[in-house]
């Protein structure tokens, strides 16, 4: 059984770059294997021991055998390390931490909104792999996505060339402001879903920063969705991971033993700090 207390040393085997801040690690144990299993939703502490640890959501599938993802962007003195490392190098990792999405209850059989903002698309890759590996689970997939410019747009090459080849899948992609060489959407997430005509008995799951959730939601309502159809993710808030530190408690709530994946009409029984 795996001790989420205890870290594995784990070595990253693949590094990808993004966009200009956005790195995807690939990471295996010392033994070349997954440092262990998770639903998608979950979280991993990673370490650069002497220097910081931080969560992380995993951003791999749980279908995906072999290794685990983290993609990263560079924010603060942990992940500029992280972004200055090379392949071989070893950081240790533990989890998995949090509840995941409900994929294989409250999902399962539905139509599926994704609805994601810059790295908010990381929490919800783990996600839209899964469904994609279970096809026959999920009816149709929907997938909303903006950043920045398109410089930001994260997983581009593996949304463009995969998942808009999927079948029964829709993606629409939307950056800030105009920009040369893009001719796709323009504008901000939050009034690209409403333009969009989505089918309001789907099901959502939206991720991103505070404030595009929070008006993307308010969005979402006035189109016709209920909070009960709505799920979102709030790993941001989670520090120690176990309920232990409580920095990330809101109200008599813990994100990361009662979250980080909540339903929108949950949120609404906590204190308004969030």
């Amino acid at each position: 059984m795996n001790d989420m207390l205890i870290p594995s040393v784990g070595v990253v085997t693949e590094i990808r770059k993004d966009t200009p801040d956005v790195k995807t690690f690939r990471v295996v144990g010392i033994d070349g294997k997954k440092p262990f299993e998770h639903i998608p939703g979950q979280c991993a502490m990673i370490s650069v021991p002497g220097v910081s640890e931080g969560m992380f959501s995993i951003t791999s599938s749980p279908t995906q055998s072999e290794y685990m993802e983290f993609s990263i962007k560079k924010c603060g003195c942990l992940t500029e390390w992280l972004h200055s490392m090379e392949v071989g190098q070893q950081v240790t990792v533990r989890g998995p931490f949090g509840n995941g999405f409900p994929v294989d209850t409250e999902l399962k059989g539905k139509n599926l909104i994704f609805i994601a903002g810059g790295i908010g698309l990381a929490p919800l890759h783990s996600v839209i792999n899964y469904v994609r590996a279970n096809r026959e689970n999920y009816g149709k997939v929907t997938v909303v996505y903006g950043s920045r410019s398109k410089d930001d747009l994260v997983d581009i090459n593996e949304i463009q060339n995969e998942w808009m080849n999927e079948k029964d899948f829709e993606v629409h992609l939307t950056i800030d402001r105009p920009q040369e060489g893009w001719d796709g959407h323009v504008g901000f997430v939050p009034n690209f879903v409403k333009e969009l005509g989505l089918n309001t008995q789907d099901t959502v799951l939206l991720c991103g920063p505070p404030i595009m959730i929070k008006f993307t939601l308010a969005g979402l309502i006035e189109l016709g969705f209920e909070k009960t159809q709505v799920y979102t993710t709030m790993e941001l808030r989670m520090k120690c991971g176990i309920g232990k530190c409580g920095r990330c408690n809101i109200g008599d709530k813990y994100v990361c033993k009662d979250g980080p994946v909540f339903r929108c009409d949950q949120l609404d029984e906590m204190p308004s700090e969030y």
